[in-house]
């Protein structure tokens, strides 16, 4: 036996749909606007995870999306040589109403090729596609009702037959309306010893997050409820060791053990600012036939044990990329695939060159590159050659969480100082830019930023040692559906692309 800490996949990893395929384990995650999106995790031992790819490379557009939407819970599974991979596109979650369309893709692999997607319908979010034993299929979404008073206005899971070949057929049967915990999403079914089980995701995926389970002989119901319910929840336990956990799914090891990996954050001060992050718990069924988590308690563990006999030895996080051929697969775009259109490695052998898009709260052509943060403690540099000429010409380092929250180092133009430094704050929607306003010299400049815990430190150097900017509280970049991001950046709101910054390397390494 070997003991891994938990989470397994550190940083902005949420709603994790776990799937095993012979002795291969894979577990894709939630990507919101950042694309390539719907990342698949592999391993073999569940211990050790590596990126395995991506999907939606260049298959969907999502310009132009509202904040914290965009690709929602993916769920993947396996029938008969065939991978499926059924998500949500929400366009748009301003009240009442919720708008989505869910789809379908397939592959013969999990790393494709992929078929484009399918539309399925659009009554709600958070699909599953299940694979019944008797050969059916079905799917299974949340249901959304606009008609609700309730701000969550989920009213419970609907399913609906599925046939390969003439779609969704058949009457939408709501199987499962949900408990006092309300918010009623993330629906995963399984067939286990004579029962359909039914997980689901309630009490929102704040504090009151959480596992519920219940099950009947009868795939359409009704369905009864586990009578501990919930089944995980960290809600008012300040012993647990994460905060926020629910949206379980299961696997089964050839060894016969069972699993659940599940969406949990780690709490800074209060603020999650490494996100949604996915763990992994190791439960049973009871002599009643109800899932348990197997410390015989509602709440998690950090460390698990698995039948290994290899130790596996958690390095510290290094990212390196010195812009060599390719971008590097870690890299995400906002609304945007990287791409040779914006992100250019030819032009100037050795550098990336992004060319100056618009500002970073556009929601369409945001030209961001960026990696998830997935340490508490952490640095990131990077070496950048930019020569604005107007004061809407800007390029940087940047902490990036949405569009109302950043923290931005960068190098623009003054009109009596000529090339700058300055900092630039969104938080919470306001803007403030400060008062730093640093001549530079017309040369490369090193930027670097620092964080520890709840404190990030950005710092600039050319000829002499690092100039370090006054320490920022980065609290406030958490809170949403998704992490904090490390990025490189470039704008031009003058003339779009009339501009572009050379970057050297980027470096990103955990600290603590």
């Amino acid at each position: 036996m070997i003991t891994i800490e938990n989470p397994i996949l550190p940083g902005f990893n949420p709603d994790p749909s776990i799937l095993r395929v012979g002795s291969d384990y894979y577990i894709a995650v939630s990507s919101f606007e950042w694309l390539p999106g719907i990342r698949i995790y592999h391993s073999t031992n569940l211990a050790e995870w590596t990126h395995c790819t991506d999907l939606l490379v260049d298959q969907i557009d999502l310009r132009g999306n509202a904040q914290d939407c965009s690709i929602w819970a993916p769920q993947i599974s396996y029938d008969q040589g065939t991978f499926y991979c059924v998500f949500t596109n929400v366009r748009n979650t301003t009240r009442p109403f919720k708008d989505c369309r869910n789809y379908l893709m397939t592959a013969p692999s999990i790393t494709g090729p992929w078929s484009s997607p399918v539309y399925l319908n659009s009554s709600g979010f958070d699909p599953s596609l299940y694979h019944d034993p008797d050969g059916r299929k079905w799917l299974l979404n949340a249901l959304w009702d606009y008609r609700k008073t309730t701000p969550n206005k989920s009213v419970g899971i609907v399913m609906q037959e599925y046939k390969e070949t003439e779609g969704l057929v058949g009457p939408k049967t709501n199987i499962f309306s949900g408990t006092d915990l309300a918010k009623t999403e993330a629906p995963h079914l399984y067939h286990h010893q004579g029962y359909y089980y039914l997980l689901t995701a309630e009490g929102g995926t704040g504090s009151g997050h959480s596992v519920t389970v219940c099950r009947s002989r009868a795939i359409t119901g009704p369905y009864e409820i586990d009578p501990k319910n919930p089944m995980m929840s960290a809600n008012g336990r300040q012993d647990s060791p994460f905060q926020c956990t629910g949206h379980g799914s299961l696997v089964q090891t050839l060894e016969g053990k069972w699993f659940m990996s599940y969406l949990m954050t780690r709490p800074v001060e209060g603020a999650a600012i490494l996100g949604r992050e996915t763990a992994l718990q190791e439960v049973y069924w009871d002599t009643l036939g109800w899932l348990r988590v197997k410390n015989g308690d509602t709440i998690p563990d950090r460390y698990l044990q698995l039948p290994l006999e290899t130790h596996v030895h958690k390095e510290a996080q290094v990212f390196t990329d010195d812009f060599a051929q390719t971008l590097l697969p870690e890299w995400n775009g906002r609304r945007l695939v990287p791409h040779e259109q914006w992100c250019r490695l030819k032009e100037r052998p050795g550098y990336l060159r992004l060319m100056a898009g618009e500002s970073l709260q556009s929601h369409f052509d945001n030209h961001l590159l960026a990696i998830r943060q997935k340490d508490l403690c952490f640095e990131a540099e990077t070496l950048m050659d930019y020569k604005p000429s107007h004061f809407n010409q800007m390029a940087g380092l940047v902490l990036f969480l949405n569009e109302e929250n950043y923290l931005y180092l960068y190098v623009t133009y003054d009109e009596t100082k000529g090339r700058v430094l300055r900092l630039m704050k969104n938080e919470k929607g306001h803007f403030t830019l400060f008062d730093t306003c640093v001549p530079l010299k017309d040369q490369p400049v090193q930027l670097k930023v620092v964080l520890e815990g709840s404190q990030g430190q950005f710092m600039w150097r050319q000829d002499q040692g690092w100039q370090r900017l006054p320490a920022q509280s980065i609290l406030f970049l958490s809170g949403g559906f998704t992490g904090n991001f490390i990025g490189l950046c470039a704008q031009d709101l003058d003339q779009f692309s009339g501009s572009y910054a050379d970057f050297a390397y980027f470096r990103y390494q955990e600290k603590c």
